[in-house]
This record gives structure tokens, C-alpha cells and sequence, in this order.
């Protein structure tokens, strides 16, 4: 081979390896030349959203084209899913994932719209936000045995507040009801701040419910933080033990959140959006932003990512059944 045509040859592949992600949608152009849509199936204002907004405003200045953010509420996340699910697999709709919404819903609901492995191409997850159970100020009880010893004393268990029925929080708890036989009675809320606002004022004992939420309060002293659900203690509570800590062992829950696009999204453009992905969650500002939420970014691959996934899919489906947990 001349030296001529080795050159031409090294430098179309080049060429070719940058124009991937716009060969694999059959484009003249580049990927992306136009502003992204990132589905949040959630309002505005909550820790899901807000991590969101997060990371559309860094991935904007990677990808060099605008990442606008869409809510689309509805059925505990379902409609804004499904949205996802349907949209064109062409790398400008990404769906904000959440653990309840993708390996809970399908389990607690009698049909769900989508199927979380067939209709979704994971991109790449962007943390676990941290679980904790906080009690009020008077409950006479000071770590996680105690109150587990509490509950098969009062007649009737001892009240939880979550977020909402086959919520994470609610797994979470009724996990825990599974592995110690603790009594435990949940009560539903419309969403975690009325919870919290509740156990503050007395009216539940205990609340299982994102960090996020409930630091400042225990921060105050207008909450009893019991243990968080971590595999480590939380930066923004360090002073809190973990439920493994407390003798729960192997007891892990937390919420995850990720990113991921419509199945047969181009494989170049999943990678490319996970390349930069995991550069914005190395971003010492990005991280700062995320753990006021109580986020801690787990950067990965899509198969990790997509493992995760398959695991907690299986995992939960015996939580729920065994709690017999349904929602409308």
C-alpha cells in the first residue's frame, strides 16, 4: 500500500468515527444539531426534577445544543414514561428514569404502558438519592432497634408516613417489616413534605422519606433522624448511622436516577451521551449541586446501568407481592 492511500485511508476512518452518531440516523449532519428534550414524568420543584434541571444545564454545555427539560406528570409517573417509550429513537427525547417509576410501577400497578427493558435503551445513571427514617422529637425511642422493638410493643404498630403508595420509601419500609418482623402501619401521603410536616407536628410518629427533605429538619432539631438506608453514611448527615450500622445487615435501599433513551436509539449516540454523561457527573459543581439533594452521582456504563435495572426489576417484584401492595 502507497503511503498516499494509507493516509487517505487512516483519515476517512477518523473522519468516519466522528460522524458515527449521525451516520447511524442516516443524517448529513453531525449529532446533535438541534436542542434535546429530556422528559421528566414528574412536576416541577421535587428532588427528581430538580436533579433533572441539574444535569440538563451541564449536558447543554457538552453537547453544545440546549437540553430543555419537559414535565410531563401523571399516574405516578407513568405518562410521562410512556411519552419516552414512543418517541422517535433518534437521540434528541431522553426520559429521566426513576427506580419507582421503572422497577416499582410495573409490579404495583395491573398494567403499566410501557415495559421498562423492551421500550428503554439505558444511557447511564446519574446517582442514588439517600433514604431516611426520622421520627418526632417525642417518640421514645433513639436508634433503629429501639423503634424496631417500639413497634411490637404498641398495639397496632407504629404509624409511617411515605411519599406515596409503591414508592421507594414505601419498599423500603416494608422491606425492612420483611427482614424484622418490626410492626410497622403505612400511611400514604400526596408527597413527602406533607409527611414530614406531619411528623413534625405529632400527628405520625416516623417518616421514611428522601435526605433531601428531611436534613434541614433534623439539622433543627425539629427531627429525630433514626438511619439512613445507604451503604454509607450520607455526607449531609454524617452524624446518622446506616441500617447496617444499626444491625440490619446487607439492608440497602436507595432511589436511583438515571438517564435513558427510547429503545434503538443509535448506538453511537447512547455512547456518545454517556461519554458525557459520566464527564458531567465528575464535575466537582455538578457534584456540590447534587448532594444539597442528597444525590450521590454513580457514574457507569449503559450495560451497568441496564443491569441495575434487571436486578431491581426482580428484586422488588417479591417486595410487593409479599406486601401485597396494589395501586390504582
Amino acid at each position: 500500500m502507497s503511503l498516499r492511500r494509507h493516509i487517505l485511508l487512516s483519515c476517512w476512518a477518523a473522519a468516519a468515527s466522528l460522524w458515527a452518531p449521525a451516520l447511524a440516523q442516516g443524517s448529513t449532519e453531525p449529532w446533535p444539531n438541534k436542542p434535546l428534550r429530556l422528559i421528566v414524568p414528574f412536576v416541577p420543584g421535587g428532588v427528581t426534577d430538580t436533579s433533572g434541571r441539574v444535569i440538563a444545564e451541564f449536558l447543554s454545555r457538552r453537547l453544545g445544543q440546549q437540553v430543555v427539560v419537559d414535565n410531563k406528570p401523571g399516574a405516578s409517573g407513568n405518562i410521562g414514561t410512556q411519552l419516552a417509550a414512543t418517541a422517535a429513537a433518534d437521540g434528541y427525547t431522553l426520559l429521566l428514569g426513576f427506580d419507582g417509576t421503572l422497577v416499582i410501577n410495573p409490579h404495583v400497578f395491573a398494567k403499566v404502558p410501557f415495559d421498562t427493558q423492551k421500550d428503554f435503551q439505558p444511557v447511564g445513571k446519574i446517582g442514588d438519592a439517600v433514604l431516611i427514617l426520622v421520627a418526632n422529637t417525642g417518640v421514645k425511642a433513639n436508634t433503629l432497634q429501639e423503634v424496631l422493638a417500639l413497634s411490637r410493643k404498641e398495639q397496632g404498630g407504629l404509624p409511617y408516613g411515605t411519599s406515596g403508595i409503591g414508592g421507594t420509601p414505601h419498599i423500603a419500609a416494608e422491606l425492612l417489616k420483611q427482614r424484622t418482623g418490626a410492626q410497622l402501619t403505612h400511611v400514604p401521603y400526596k408527597g413527602g413534605g406533607q409527611a414530614i410536616t406531619d411528623v413534625i407536628g405529632g400527628a405520625i410518629p416516623l417518616v421514611y422519606t428522601a435526605v433531601a427533605g428531611a436534613q434541614a429538619h433534623v439539622k433543627s432539631g425539629k427531627l429525630k433522624a433514626i438511619a439512613v438506608s445507604s451503604p454509607v453514611r450520607t455526607p449531609a448527615l454524617p452524624e446518622v448511622p446506616t441500617f447496617i450500622e444499626s444491625g440490619i445487615a446487607d439492608f440497602v435501599v436507595t432511589s436511583w436516577v438515571g438517564l435513558l433513551a427510547p429503545a434503538r436509539t443509535p448506538a453511537a449516540v447512547v455512547q456518545r451521551l454517556n461519554t458525557e454523561l459520566n464527564a458531567v457527573l465528575a464535575d466537582p459543581a455538578l457534584r456540590e449541586r447534587l448532594a444539597v439533594l442528597g444525590i450521590d452521582p454513580r457514574p457507569g456504563s449503559p450495560e451497568q446501568f441496564g443491569e441495575e435495572i434487571k436486578r431491581d426489576l426482580s428484586r422488588y417484584e417479591g417486595v410487593v407481592k409479599a406486601a401485597g401492595i396494589k395501586a390504582e
